[in-house]
């Protein structure tokens, strides 16, 4: 029998329905072979990073296990984004759909195609809080801890959402 392991996905989108995106790539995520326990934390509004105007982001992030590697589960991913609409003309633009693979165990991994831990996880306060959310005694493959990195990160622009307007 194989190991699975703890993997945690951040979820956004902000086009088409991002609620209906979120619960649809939840769904999906759900579904996908050897995986097990999928657990979503609150979801997060926040300010679009990236160029031009743009429509806030629905944010948060699952946690799965999974005994599927790492890249399998990356292409699975992308795929996801693909069912969804994702297009990836500009850079961090506007996306129906974005599922970062942000940590797969305690592994790090740099390769073209994944950087494990995602490199941007303790720059963005939407992908900490949910994280945080999940799993506050998380340590980093680094070493940091997700508590302090959770209470130094600036929330100015993120808004934790009720089930009402999640729904929206």
């Amino acid at each position: 029998m194989s190991k699975y392991s703890q993997t945690f996905i951040g979820l956004g989108s902000n086009l088409e329905d991002p609620a209906c995106q979120i619960n649809n790539a939840l769904k999906a995520l759900s579904e996908l072979p050897n995986s097990k326990e999928l657990i979503c934390a609150p979801w997060y509004s926040s300010k679009a990073v990236g160029p031009g105007e743009q429509p806030d982001y629905i944010n948060s992030v699952a946690s799965l296990k999974t005994t599927l590697p790492q890249l399998e589960l990356l292409h699975y991913l992308q795929a996801i984004e693909n069912q969804q609409g994702r297009k990836r003309d500009i850079r961090w633009g506007a996306r129906t759909l974005d599922l970062d693979l942000l940590l797969y165990d305690n592994i790090q991994h740099n390769s073209d195609e994944l950087t494990l831990p995602h490199p941007e996880i303790q720059h963005r306060s939407f992908v900490l809080l949910p994280l945080y959310d999940l799993a506050p005694e998380l340590i980093l493959p680094n070493g940091d801890k997700l508590e302090e990195l959770a209470k130094q990160c600036d929330t100015s622009g993120l808004k934790l959402m009720t089930s009402d307007n999640a729904n929206k």
